[in-house]
């Protein structure tokens, strides 16, 4: 279990993935929350996407890339916006999906689960290479 821990704390992937796992709680509990109470599947999976953007920000800034993280000012300020940005990019892929595949009467689970696999994908890369480039790698 300690090597598991000193390894999550090292590789900059593994604490995104957690990072990832955390929002995504938040993300899913909303959507299904809105889902039963009557909310069509894509605003739903919209809303808890968005939910999700803001426990992801929380999370990645102080525990994936908080050495890339800028301290204040202008650079701060763009670098949330690019953060945002990039989970733009993520909530049209899960709207997308998942209004297609209501639409065309698939499973909402199995839809939702390719939306978040595409997202996390595209997510990652962005924020790797672009937000958060300074220290984002494969440790």
């Amino acid at each position: 279990m300690r090597a598991l821990i000193a390894r999550l704390t090292r590789d900059t992937f593994l604490r995104y993935v957690t990072a990832s796992a955390l929002a995504l709680g938040v993300d899913i509990g909303c959507f299904w929350l809105l889902v039963r109470l009557a909310l069509p599947a894509a605003p739903a999976s919209a809303a808890g996407y968005s939910l999700g953007i803001v426990a992801h920000w929380l999370i990645a800034s102080r525990a994936v890339f908080a050495e890339g993280v800028a301290l204040k000012g202008t650079a701060r300020m763009r670098q949330k916006a690019l953060f945002v940005l990039s989970a733009f990019a993520g909530l049209a892929i899960t709207t997308m999906v998942v209004g297609a595949g209501a639409e065309l009467g698939l499973h909402l689970a199995a839809t939702k689960t390719v939306a978040i696999g595409l997202s996390f994908f595209t997510n990652w890369l962005i924020r790797r290479r672009i937000v958060f480039r300074r220290t984002a790698a494969f440790a």
